[in-house]
């Protein structure tokens, strides 16, 4: 666009840049096309890159203030063809004031000595007569360039050492010029020191990163990146040559200064990523802190806008999901937590950009247990805020699942982790989108405790907590035992669930770990494996204790020990009998015969009645009018009793068949070779506790010298007397069987254990004080037994054998669950179904009597018993057990049906 005036064109135009005091960079306002124009017949100081001429920065200063940016009106008066065609001319600013008589007039210029050509106009003529004047009046005054002293800048374009600079001026705004825009996100800035310092070097604008612009490396093009030239350009319109503040924040690692770039508007880089031409950088997260979160808003508003480098932005389903509230069910590992909703069950979800201590690392896998220690103690349980980021692909063997921000109240739980050392901040890739919301905070957390040596950043490796397994062995067990038995509300955490009643415990102030069993009560077996059947109601109550127990914090009172190393006791949650609990959710029954024993049997008891009351869980087809009939018949005098306790079970011609399951913990405390009959232990805390303090006393008595007279002569059959076994060297209570007086020696049944050998006279003695030692004090342990709905092949000793050898091998001295079938009147025999709750090695509930037959050791009694003849669904079960030993040749199935003959 041109006007005219004064008989010569009159154009208009935009500066872009000033080179020097009488030089300007022009753009067209139509085109953009840049050209240089200089002031008619003024010559200003030279900025030259060795050393600049007095006041050239001063003198360029004073033009580039006054027209950078900004549409001028200007007029060719002359060109001068030099190399480039240059012309000259004069300026009108949008203030009216004109160029260069404004410069001439500040001192800021001087007039070239060939100023007067002999082709003038009259126009030109004129106008160098004025600037005469102005130079004459400016010389006169001594001003600009005409001073008398000053004038000398010190520039330098290297920075001796970046490092010193950038602390020493960390934090504080410089003010600055732009001089040149390379990209986006770097340009060259003068930096003014102090009024006689300036430093040129190169500026990376902090917390951005703008696509790179097309650049020649190493011999070859490479391509500009999408958007590298629109985000140039607005950086370039806007801030080259103006003036800015840069706040010093640090170092590249190319030794490049990172700075906050601030337009007298605001920072470039917030309006650089508000219209989608940069993206924000991790690196210096922990330089900007809480500016960072500024940017991370600009940029989020440029992906809702879909504009820029953003504009095929999709947010995923998952950032777009709402808050939900659940409680923390376990803790996984030190980065990832199970929840539990009131609609979704439980999920596992891992808390976004953190990472726990590595377990392979030497320096940080030693942290691991603490830093999941550090988590449960402070979420187990308890309500959280759960915010889903994303959702994680599947990764080094790890499934997919969701990163999400968890709030415990306030707090952040992921930054309470990174602060305490016990977690990293993952760095994520610029187009990974699925972090946290905090980002930044977990950036400038992981710095400060890195800083603070805390938890897994420390130079000192954690002491070593290493939890003694004294469910290992039962001499392990009974060495822990007598540590526990005197204490009361033991501190302990439930590290696993393995069934409703059945838990693994840490003892931390002893460095136990125990496998804990709940006293007084029998709950469901749940499947331990996907083709096991649960009992009914068996994988609730599992899920139950789950709920309520899994790695929280309790108290157990340990009252004794099973044959396995399980320790037996009450275990308390939140001060409560957690077998209580059970039993009020219908999710276990009591054990009547432990129970009574028990100072808890009232409110197990109780606990139980209003599960029945309320037809839950294992009562739900419960019919108060049966249990009042089955009341009657235990008043019934045929009904015998077991060990002191009424048995529960309904009269039959020759003895009692239990009206319900009659379960009973029991050890198997001996197997006749001959029969495979068997003798049984009840368990019981109360009966374990009786029997251990019995025998300590017994063995104590007869170590004694005052006690060591024994039998001379054959003792009476059927008494009662203390025997010495010949394999472990102790003194037992024994019954004398018979007598061989040749050898002088007698046949012992050892009254508590149900085994029987020959023993010495001389090992035979006195059983000492009755009052202490006798039946009346403690009745004989060992209960004989039958396995129901097993008959084994007595009349061949090979398979009898057999029978015997893999009885013992699986169940002898174990302790197992008994299902009291049938109690026979006469002598109070007990047929069992014995269940091993560990069985096969593999934690499997197994029906010991199946497997009997089912290995071809015995075969289901061809002529039925009475009690037998009522449980045709167990009959029927055993006979196709049977059926497959028989087509496996199993047993004594080898040679085919022995009875077919």
């Amino acid at each position: 666009m041109s006007d005219t005036t004064r008989g010569r064109n009159l154009f208009h135009a935009k500066v872009k840049s000033v080179l020097s005091g009488d030089t300007l960079v022009l753009a067209s306002l139509e085109s953009g096309q840049e050209r240089l124009f200089s002031l008619a017949f003024a010559s200003a100081p030279r900025l030259q890159r060795d050393r600049e001429e007095p006041f050239a920065f001063q003198s360029r200063d004073f033009l580039r203030r006054a027209t950078v940016g900004k549409v001028i009106q200007f007029v060719v008066h002359y060109t001068i063809p030099t190399g480039t065609k240059r012309e000259y001319g004069t300026v009108t600013l949008q203030s009216g004031e004109e160029l260069p008589e404004a410069c001439v007039a500040e001192g800021w210029v001087r007039l070239r000595d060939e100023s007067r050509r002999k082709d003038m106009t009259e126009t030109s003529e004129n106008l160098l007569i004025d600037l005469e004047r102005l130079q004459a009046k400016a010389k006169a005054d001594g001003r600009g360039i005409w001073a008398t002293h000053g004038g000398i800048i010190e520039n330098t374009y290297e920075l001796q050492d970046p490092k010193a600079f950038a602390q020493k001026f960390n934090g504080k705004d410089l003010d600055a010029i732009v001089e040149r825009v390379l990209t986006g996100d770097r340009m060259i800035l003068r930096l003014l020191v102090s009024p006689s310092k300036h430093v040129q070097t190169i500026v990376t604008v902090a917390g951005i990163r703008a696509p790179k612009r097309a650049n020649t490396a190493e011999g070859r093009e490479q391509p500009a990146e999408p958007l590298a030239n629109e985000s140039h350009q607005f950086v370039e319109t806007r801030l080259l040559q103006r003036s800015v503040k840069a706040n010093v924040l640090g170092l590249t690692p190319q030794n490049q200064l990172i700075c906050i770039v601030k337009h007298p508007n605001g920072s470039i880089a917030d309006f650089l990523l508000r219209e989608g031409l940069a993206q924000c950088t991790d690196f210096h997260s922990t330089l900007l802190g809480s500016e960072m979160k500024t940017l991370r808003q600009a940029e989020k508003h440029a992906k809702d806008s879909q504009i820029g480098l953003f504009k095929d932005h999709v947010e995923s389903k998952a950032s777009r999901a709402g808050d939900i509230d659940a409680t923390i069910s376990r803790i996984v590992r030190a980065d990832t937590i199970a929840i539990r909703t009131r609609t979704d069950g439980e999920k596992i979800i891992q808390l976004s950009s953190i990472r726990g201590p590595k377990p392979k690392d030497d320096k940080q896998g030693p942290h691991e247990q603490d830093a999941k220690e550090f988590l449960r103690k402070k979420l187990i349980g308890k309500h959280v805020r759960v915010s889903t980021d994303g959702i994680k692909p599947p990764s080094e063997g790890f499934p997919e699942r969701e990163v999400a921000t968890v709030h415990a109240g306030n707090n952040n739980v992921a930054l309470m982790l990174v602060e305490a050392g016990y977690a990293s901040v993952v760095r994520h890739r610029k187009d990974d989108t699925d972090r946290s919301p905090y980002y930044d905070d977990l950036i400038a957390a992981e710095e400060v405790a890195q800083t603070e040596q805390k938890g897994m950043w420390s130079s000192k490796a954690p002491a070593a907590k290493a939890y003694q397994d004294y469910s290992e062995s039962l001499q392990k067990a009974k060495i822990q035992f007598s540590v526990l038995q005197r204490q009361k509300r033991v501190p302990a955490i439930v590290d696993y669930v393995k069934s409703g009643s059945r838990f693994t415990i840490l003892i931390p102030r002893e460095n136990a770990k125990l496998t804990f069993v709940l006293s007084c009560i029998r709950a469901p077996r749940s499947a331990r494996n996907p083709n096991e059947k649960a009992e009914p109601f068996g994988q609730d109550a599992h899920d139950f204790a789950n709920r309520r127990c899994l790695q929280r914090d309790v108290e157990v009172d340990v009252e004794g020990t099973d044959k396995q190393g399980g320790f037996i006791g009450t275990l308390y949650i939140n001060r409560e009998n957690f077998a209580k609990l059970l039993l009020e959710e219908g999710y276990a029954t009591v054990h009547a015969y432990s129970a009574e024993q028990s100072s808890h049997a009232a409110e197990l008891f109780a606990a139980e009645q209003k599960a029945k009351d309320a037809r839950k869980g294992v009562w739900q087809d419960y019919d108060p009018a049966a249990e009042e009939a089955d009341g009657e018949a235990v008043s019934d005098p045929t009904i015998s009793t077991i060990n002191g306790t009424t048995s529960g079970t309904s009269s039959t011609t020759n003895g009692t068949t239990p009206a319900k399951p009659d379960y009973r913990d029991i050890i198997i405390s001996h197997i006749e070779p001959t029969t495979c009959a068997l003798k049984l232990q009840h368990i019981s805390p109360t009966a374990s506790h009786a029997l251990s303090n019995l025998m300590s006393a017994f063995r104590t008595f007869h170590l004694s010298p005052s006690s060591s007279s024994s039998a001379s002569t054959a003792p009476k059959t059927g008494e009662i007397l203390a025997a010495k076994f010949s394999e472990d060297g102790e003194w037992y209570r024994a019954r004398i069987r018979r007598n061989d007086r040749d050898a002088k020696t007698s046949e012992v049944l050892f009254i508590d254990y149900g085994n029987s050998e020959s023993v010495p006279w001389k090992n035979i003695r006195p059983l000492g004080p009755t009052e202490k030692f006798g039946t009346n004090k403690l009745k004989a342990q060992a209960v004989d037994a039958q396995l129901s709905f097993c008959q084994f092949p007595t009349g061949n000793k090979e398979y009898m054998d057999d029978a015997a050898s893999f009885l013992r091998e699986n169940v002898e001295g174990r302790q197992v669950v008994g299902s009291v079938d049938y109690v026979e009147k006469d002598g109070g025999l007990l047929w069992v179904t014995v269940f091993d709750p560990n069985g096969r090695g593999k934690g499997e509930e197994v029906n010991v009597n199946e497997e009997v037959v089912g290995e071809g050791l015995a075969m289901v009694p061809r002529k039925l018993k009475g009690w037998e003849v009522g449980k045709g669904d167990v009959v029927k079960r055993f006979r196709e057990r049977e059926e497959e030993a028989k087509l496996a040749r199993r047993g004594m199935w080898e040679y085919g049906d022995l009875t077919e003959d």
